[in-house]
């Protein structure tokens, strides 16, 4: 017996928006569940596959597989933005060409990443000048400050884990996040800190480091967010994550 239904709306009443995570990250999502507003809000996430390991070939490889993740989002659903969860890969392959694979594989407004995020969130904070914390070996974090640089964004000192297994890079402690950005921040050649990579935990730590080093401090992960819900019309759903979350 066949019976009569009816339909209602999207769940997506406030926004619909998407992220592609990698597939070796196993922070962002966790993160984004505590940042991100749920109450009318659709949120989708699809996978690109991605090294085990980070270097500037197996960062580049992502592009060819781009598309067929963004394409494994619901196809029904109208996005309002869609986010590339990858601060380094993005300036690899560069911000441009992540949102023609993105934005011509699924219906949506607009896309998103760390590094365009990151440059938003300095011009809101007014900052030109990172303290810059990488969890990457050097040849991924110099494309990544280059990028910066070039949008206006320099990072006069840094400071490395020069870690390049991305399963150890998900388990560095939050005392040595917090060790190394206070070092940073130390500087009186920086205005902020920059913690890099979606992958790093970094959301428990933003507010103690600001507290010490009375300067901002950014994150691949809270710049991100903040960004996506910026462009969705919406606040964050913690506003405790550092000053950025409150602006």
């Amino acid at each position: 017996m066949r019976l009569e239904f009816e339909l209602t709306d999207p769940l997506g009443q406030r926004a619909t928006m998407g992220l592609i995570a990698l597939q070796s990250d196993e922070t962002i999502e966790h993160d984004f569940r505590r940042l991100l507003p749920m109450d009318g809000v659709a949120f989708y996430v699809s996978r690109v596959p991605s090294g085990l390991d980070v270097t500037p070939e197996t960062l580049a490889a992502m592009e060819t597989h781009m598309p067929a993740a963004a394409t494994l989002l619901p196809r029904p659903a109208a996005f309002d933005i869609v986010g590339y969860g990858c601060t380094s890969g993005t300036s690899v392959i560069g911000p441009q060409r992540v949102a023609d694979l993105i934005s011509g594989a699924c219906t949506t407004k607009a896309v998103t990443e760390p590094l365009t995020a990151l440059v938003a969130a300095c011009n809101t904070l007014s900052v030109s000048r990172l303290g810059f914390l990488s969890p990457y070996v050097g040849p991924v974090s110099e494309t990544l400050r280059g990028e910066l640089a070039a949008r206006g964004i320099e990072s006069p000192v840094f400071g490395s884990f020069e870690e390049a297994e991305e399963a150890k890079v998900a388990r560095i402690a939050p005392q040595s996040v917090i060790d190394g950005a206070l070092s940073l921040a130390a500087s009186d050649r920086v205005d902020a800190v920059f913690l890099s990579c979606t992958n790093l935990r970094t959301l428990d730590v933003i507010e103690e480091i600001e507290t010490k080093a009375g300067k901002p401090v950014l994150s691949s992960n809270q710049v991100l967010a903040w960004h996506m819900c910026r462009s969705a019309g919406l606040p964050l759903a913690d506003r405790s994550v550092g000053a950025l979350s409150r602006t």
